[in-house]
């Protein structure tokens, strides 16, 4: 007798609600990471400088902007 036979073959299901999914958690992973950076980067200068709140804002403003042009979706 040959072993039971399995009615799972690889490659032949639809996976499109995965990929959506994936694809959206790598969208909040990456925007986290911006958010989450952007604050360490303002409180660091803002209590560990004495650079003040607009010599944090500033740099933490800059990292802000290059992050979004940088992580934003190419889209065609």
């Amino acid at each position: 007798m040959s072993g039971p036979t399995s009615e799972y073959h690889r490659g032949e299901m639809d996976i499109t609600e995965q990929q959506a999914t994936f694809n959206d958690a790598m969208i909040v992973t990456k925007w986290a990471s911006l958010i989450i950076a952007d604050g360490v980067l303002f409180f660091t200068l803002l209590f560990c400088t004495a650079t003040g709140f607009l010599g944090s804002l500033v740099p933490a403003a800059v990292l802000a902007a290059v992050g979004v042009l940088a992580l934003r979706s190419r889209r065609h």
